[in-house]
């Protein structure tokens, strides 16, 4: 079953990669063809974002290994979108 989208959020160090260096990382991995990567939070030493990626099949162990090899660490899965087609957003009621 083909992985559509994730919305992770990754931590960073204030002098980690920069967001442009780790979103070029992220965009180069198989099935990957968008990356947004947005600020969460800043504090004294570190960097929080969500990071939101989508592609036909994203390889997700790759994903995950460009995070950790960039030097930044994923903190959470937030949203996974799989299958042949998209569904909407599940909401708290």
């Amino acid at each position: 079953m083909p992985i559509r989208r994730l919305e992770l959020d990754v931590d960073t160090t204030v002098d980690g990669p920069a967001m442009v260096d780790l979103a070029h990382r992220l965009e180069t991995v198989q099935g990957v063809e968008g990356v947004t990567l947005t600020v969460r939070e800043i504090d004294i030493e570190t960097v929080g974002l969500n990071v939101a990626i989508e592609g036909p099949d994203i390889d997700v162990d790759l994903v995950f290994g460009a995070i950790e090899k960039s030097g930044a660490v994923l903190h959470n899965i937030n949203e996974v979108c799989a299958g042949n087609r998209a569904v909407g957003r599940v909401t708290n009621r």
